[in-house]
């Protein structure tokens, strides 16, 4: 970003790229930026957003997306008796990062999914990781290594769901793009999660929920909410947490399809399109005025290899066979990449 800025990286300080980025008009800056593959976007409103052309294309798409993508027989899953979890013997796994795509294999994890956390060695994460890592073994393995590839098409080989949140075109370059991934396993359910979606010219954008905030004008009307303030970040990551139920839901909704019909799957979900779907939900006329809850109602203690975790309880219940985590949070790369 500095050399876009034209300034030395090496000596140059927060007031000279202040002094620079004013000398742009944000747009042209946001697709500068874009050009050159780094991430940043301009501040908008909800009706600036609605009418551009990202837009307008992310208007015209459904929530999600749910395409066969190959042929296959049904997968064949193991009987279940009434005491157990709607998906014990579902082998999922979570190429994912940070918080929408964890979010989404933890759900599945909860209903008793065998969910395995697959994370590169030479990444970081964020400390969510000890509450999105409930329910889940949790595997390193470099996807840039011959030996690492071979350990992930190893894995495929029992795997009923692949969740994928890298870059658009990141995982085909690899050889596990969901055509490709389909060739190896056929019957699989296979999840892309994107920040902009797949339609529009900011198809191939990256991004993530507070910069999302930011370009659809969340963060605008945040703002106006609270007395005609600046910009605000909502208090959450609504399109992170939300969009994470949806990765889930469209998950179970494509097992159930292989099922029923056999055939892979592939599932699109984006926080694009999630944030579109939340402002359908509608606004309370003069705003909120709430005390702050209490959250010990809602939150459960466990032992954790982050030591011992309070995080909030699973809130989504069955009556017979209540959702919970089979297994502790675990730190990346405490699991071998392997199927028990």
């Amino acid at each position: 970003a500095l050399k876009l800025l034209t300034l030395d990286p090496l000596t140059a300080e927060r007031a000279d790229a202040e002094r620079a980025m004013l000398e742009w008009r944000a747009v042209d800056f946001e697709t500068a930026a874009a050009n050159a593959g780094l991430v940043a976007t301009a501040l908008r409103t909800f009706g600036e957003w609605d009418a551009s052309e990202q837009g307008r294309a992310i208007a015209s798409q459904p929530l999600f997306t749910i395409e066969r993508i190959g042929d296959a027989a049904p997968l064949k899953l193991p009987a279940l008796d009434e005491t157990q979890r709607p998906l014990e013997g579902i082998k999922v796994l979570d190429l994912t990062r940070i918080l929408a795509g964890p979010v989404g294999g933890k759900a599945l994890a909860a209903y008793g999914a065998d969910v395995m956390l697959v994370n590169s060695p030479n990444l970081a994460n964020i400390e969510a990781i000890a509450d999105t890592s409930r329910g889940k073994r949790s595997a390193h393995v470099d996807l840039a290594k011959d030996e690492g590839k071979a350990a992930m098409r190893e894995l495929l080989e029992q795997a009923h769901v692949f969740i994928q949140g890298y870059r658009p075109g990141g995982l085909q370059a690899l050889g596990f793009g969901a055509d490709q991934v389909a060739q190896i396993r056929p019957g699989i359910v296979y999840v892309s999660l994107t920040a902009y979606g797949t339609e529009g010219p900011w198809a191939n954008r990256r991004g993530f929920d507070s910069l999302l905030q930011t370009a659809t004008g969340f963060n605008h009307a945040e703002g106006e909410a609270f007395a005609g303030g600046k910009p605000r970040a909502l208090p959450m990551q609504i399109l992170d947490e939300a969009t994470g139920y949806l990765i889930a839901l469209g998950a179970c909704a494509a097992l159930h399809r292989q099922q029923r019909e056999g055939g892979s799957w592939h599932v699109r979900v984006s926080l694009a399109q999630t944030g579109h779907w939340v402002r359908q939900l509608g606004r309370v006329d003069g705003g909120l005025s709430i005390a702050r809850p209490a959250i010990d109602p809602f939150t459960e203690k466990s032992a954790s290899g982050f030591g011992e975790l309070s995080a909030v309880r699973h809130s989504a219940q069955l009556a017979r066979t209540p959702a919970a985590y089979a297994r502790p949070a675990m730190p990346p790369g405490s699991a071998e990449p392997r199927w028990d």
